[in-house]
């Protein structure tokens, strides 16, 4: 003898084998569906495909080394083109200043 609960939600004793086959509703699965944000992408993507550990270790380490990389490249280039234009500004200058002669400035010079 067992304790069962009836439809009508009271409780009574009966024999288990006697009882009519009580009917489950099927399981519904909800799945939730959320998008990573863009620095986690890469190690989600390889956690689920079951690519492992390393794939995830390497996301984590060569995805900031990248940015730093570039960044640290990008600096140098800007630098780079900076001192350019300060030399190119100097040397303009410089030879404005001392008044440097080439053939179209000596022509006008000689028509004066």
């Amino acid at each position: 003898m067992t304790v069962v609960q009836l439809p009508d939600g009271t409780y009574t004793y009966a024999d288990a084998n006697h009882l009519p086959a009580q009917q489950t509703a099927p399981q519904q699965i909800v799945q939730h569906i959320h998008q990573a944000p863009p620095d986690r992408t890469v190690q989600r993507i390889a956690l689920g495909s079951g690519i492992g550990a390393g794939a995830v270790a390497a996301g984590v380490y060569f995805g900031p080394l990248l940015v730093g990389v570039l960044t640290a490249i990008a600096a140098n280039l800007a630098l780079l083109a900076f001192l350019a234009v300060a030399m190119v500004w100097g040397v303009t200058t410089l030879v404005k200043s001392t008044g440097g002669t080439t053939k179209a400035s000596s022509k006008s010079l000689r028509r004066r």
